[in-house]
């Protein structure tokens, strides 16, 4: 009876350290995804201000990400090698400069300092985050916590347009927008530090295959060798260029099918990440019945290139093809999870935030090169090619994921069962 009792007493502290770490990552990442938006929600304010193109504001964009994605690569490293948790507070710090420098700007510069910074804010968090929870949460509930990680993301992206055009609109003044920033960057840096010990990496290994007794150290960029790396790359290459195509142009593409008024497509968008959540939460649970990853990812995005490409026909009436758009991010959504966890098992024991950083710096370059392609799709006159080339791309991300799942399945059941 004792031994049954200090077992459920073990489980239930387990769970409850599994909750802490989850729940604090969550909201660190949707801290990430709300600082992705620091500056496009007021970018018609800084025309008004500053006099500015619409060619230099996409500029700020692509200095994000292009930022973004070089430090993410590099960020793995510095994980691997100093732990995940001090590389999280630097970067909220650096999300809290950003925001003063965009609260402070007076041109251009200044908000390409602010762009700046913000990448390199952003850039650790993949392989910080993913580090702590394969490190600290029990195998159990690792794809719950893969999904709670994606819905925070959405959700992040979500909020800050409300956030940063609402305090705008009720003060007056877009600076004001900024300061509201800068106190969730430091509101955040709080809860990491209350949190401290549940995001400390250096405390568990769960999830973590060891090395074989004796092996041999490899060198530290000898996981640049593996296929599977840049398989994972290319997944999210193509996936990351699917969404960005939804994200900045689904509305006018709608608009210019189906004449529906802008006023009305600019919700497809919201409607697509909150589908998306909804497909990580049932994803979650997905990831932890299945063996072979890839069919659930292959499954979800099909099912998702189907969607678009009914939308890019102009068959539907024009309500109904917004809604089918938006069903669409339920399909990736559900594939999230199980796209998070192909990557762990692909990566090699020890080498967790060096992969991740590569394979989700593959995030930034496909939204800052699909961005500038899918606009001159729209500016060329083919709108369906914006539905047509997002249901593209998702089906080149199938043929990613499921050369890595072949790969994977292709090991030794003891480095493959990680």
């Amino acid at each position: 009876m004792n031994t049954a009792l200090a077992s459920s007493f073990d489980a239930g502290l387990q769970r409850r350290r599994d909750v802490a770490t989850i729940s604090t990552i969550g909201i660190a990442h949707g801290t990430s995804h709300f600082f992705h938006m620091l500056l496009p929600p007021l970018f018609p304010a800084f025309i008004q201000a500053f006099g500015l193109s619409y060619s230099e504001l996409g500029l700020l964009v692509t200095t994000f990400f292009v930022i973004s994605g070089a430090g993410q690569a590099l960020a793995g490293f510095v994980v691997d090698r100093i732990g995940a948790r001090p590389v999280l507070f630097a970067a909220m710090a650096s999300f809290f400069l950003a925001s003063v420098a965009a609260g402070l700007a007076q041109g251009f510069g200044g908000l390409m300092l602010a762009a700046a910074l913000a990448g390199v804010g952003n850039a650790p968090f993949h392989p910080a985050d993913f580090t702590i929870l394969n490190k600290r949460v029990s195998p159990p509930r690792l794809g719950h916590a893969f999904s709670v990680h994606g819905i925070s993301g959405n959700l992040g992206w979500a909020v800050a347009p409300v956030f940063s055009m609402g305090i705008a609109n009720a003060t007056g003044n877009w600076r004001m927008a900024y300061l509201g920033t800068a106190l969730v960057a430091l509101a955040v840096i709080g809860l990491l530090f209350l949190q401290r010990a549940a995001i400390d990496d250096r405390q568990g290994s769960w999830g973590h295959a060891k090395p074989a007794v004796g092996a041999k150290p490899e060198h530290p960029m000898a996981f640049l060798k593996l296929p599977s790396v840049w398989l994972c790359f290319s997944f999210f290459f193509w996936s990351t260029a699917a969404l960005s195509a939804i994200q900045s142009f689904a509305s006018p593409a709608l608009h210019q099918i189906y004449g529906l008024p802008l006023a009305q497509t600019a919700y497809v968008v919201t409607g697509y990440m909150l589908a998306g959540a909804a497909g990580m939460v049932c994803g979650g649970f997905l990831v932890a019945r299945a063996q072979r990853l890839e069919r659930t990812i292959a499954f979800a995005m099909a099912f998702a290139a189907a969607l678009l490409l009914l939308a890019a026909t102009g068959w539907l009436p024009g309500g109904l093809a917004a809604a089918v758009a938006a069903c669409a991010g339920f399909g990736t959504g559900l594939a999230g999870p199980s796209r998070d966890m192909l990557i762990k098992r692909a990566a090699p024991p020890g080498a967790t935030g060096r992969v991740y950083g590569t394979v989700y710096s593959g995030l930034d370059i496909g939204f800052a090169i699909a961005a500038p392609v899918f606009g001159a799709i729209l500016d060329h006159g083919m709108p369906r090619g914006v539905f047509a080339g997002s249901a593209a791309a998702l089906l080149m991300g199938i043929a990613s994921a499921g050369m890595v799942g072949l790969g994977v399945s292709r090991r030794p059941a003891a480095v493959a069962a990680a």
